[in-house]
């Protein structure tokens, strides 16, 4: 493992440990050694090595997501799935709000709108509402996420076949962050219990909230250049 982090992820249970200790972390390899939920985990629990996906990363995630404490998308290095804590998804929420490169356009924010008025909202249902396909669906959901507007509300095992095998299959849905974390937000998803304390709000200007990020990450993996670390969060 790159910059002395060892493979520590072996159950759901270490992977939200693992999240909760580092405070915000990428799912997969990506230029900083070291540095994802892949290169943490054994070589027996990732994809390739196991034919029942429900011993793997790729199943544990649902437990970070329904954990009530860990915000789970695609808001990291250009559009890469990740985790964090409230307390760090927060200051990337805040920088990333204040570019005006992360303006929603027209068609996202007519997803806003019916996520403020419905809580979530899964690919099928944006296909619906905006007459798109799902290719279009999935890249406009992908940048809500970097906008850090949209995050993973739930994700939901499919049971599919006459025995109903689980064999990795899931379906995700999507709600503002504001839903699913602030302090007297209302649970959308059945045994959700609200993570009480969080708080989206931070007083810290974009440009603090960056500053803090960086230092974090620094610490995290040492080794990481001030470049790639700007391309993570940017």
């Amino acid at each position: 493992m790159g910059n002395g982090l060892p493979a520590r992820v072996v159950s759901p249970e270490t992977m939200i440990g693992t999240v909760l200790e580092l405070g915000i972390v990428p799912f997969f390899a990506n230029p900083i050694p070291g540095y994802s939920i892949e290169e943490m985990t054994s070589a027996d629990n990732w994809f390739d090595s196991q034919d029942d996906l429900s011993f793997t990363p790729w199943d544990w995630k649902i437990d970070c997501v329904q954990s009530g404490e860990i915000a789970y998308g695609k808001f990291l290095w250009g559009g890469k799935a990740a985790f964090a804590t409230v307390e760090w998804y927060r200051e990337l929420m805040n920088y990333r709000r204040s570019l005006p490169k992360y303006a929603p356009d027209n068609a996202q924010q007519q997803v806003l709108d019916y996520l403020q008025l419905n809580g979530s909202i899964g690919i099928k249902e944006t296909r619906g509402l905006l007459g798109i396909k799902k290719g279009a669906a999935d890249a406009l959901m992908c940048r809500l996420m970097m906008q850090c507007r949209v995050v993973t509300g739930d994700i939901i095992r499919v049971y599919r076949g006459p025995n109903l095998q689980y064999n990795g299959w899931q379906y995700s849905s999507f709600c503002r962050p504001e839903d699913l974390f602030d302090n007297n937000a209302a649970p959308f998803f059945a045994g959700f219990e609200a993570h009480g304390g969080s708080s989206l709000q931070t007083n810290h200007s974009p440009s603090e909230s960056l500053s803090f990020l960086k230092e974090h990450i620094r610490s995290i993996a040492p080794n990481a250049t001030d470049d790639q670390i700007t391309k993570l969060l940017n």
